[in-house]
């Protein structure tokens, strides 16, 4: 089935990759009040939250890419994907120990960074996806060649 001349599977793919952006902005904009109010009182900026500032930069810069037609052929993408992937489990990982047992208190900061952490890990998740079908759709469209000679495609 095909929607615009190109399939249905890649108009899926560009759904996947709009709430990847959607969550990498919105996380950019968590985690940049926290920046924010750091440099307004005159404080160094703390590396965990420009870490999330980078991840997400780099995770929306990616999804607007990838949106480019054919550029899923190249290998880098699908590995690319899997850094992403990593690097969004690691800042799961730095913030859901600081913030998921702690007690908010009608605290508005300490809740919304708590849910920072699950818009984290929706994300990962999400790039976890995007690895895996542009690993597939990598796969199925690479060019083989034969195995003795090389030259021959197959």
């Amino acid at each position: 089935m095909e929607l615009f001349g190109k399939p249905l599977s890649y108009w899926l793919f560009v759904a996947l990759l709009f709430f990847e952006f959607v969550l990498a902005v919105t996380v950019c904009g968590l985690y940049g009040v926290e920046l924010n109010r750091a440099s307004k009182a005159g404080q160094g900026a703390d590396g965990r939250w420009v870490y999330a500032e980078v991840v997400g930069g780099l995770s929306a810069l990616t999804a607007i890419l990838c949106i480019i037609p054919y550029i899923l052929r190249f290998a880098v993408i699908w590995a690319w994907n899997t850094v992403l992937f990593i690097l969004w489990i690691a800042l799961f990982g730095i913030f859901g120990s600081i913030y998921i047992h702690q007690d908010p208190k009608g605290n508005a900061d300490v809740q919304r960074m708590k849910n920072a952490v699950w818009v984290v890990l929706a994300s990962a998740l999400l790039w976890l996806v995007s690895a895996v079908t542009a690993f597939i759709y990598w796969w199925r469209h690479k060019e083989r060649h034969t195995r003795f000679t090389g030259r021959a495609r197959v």
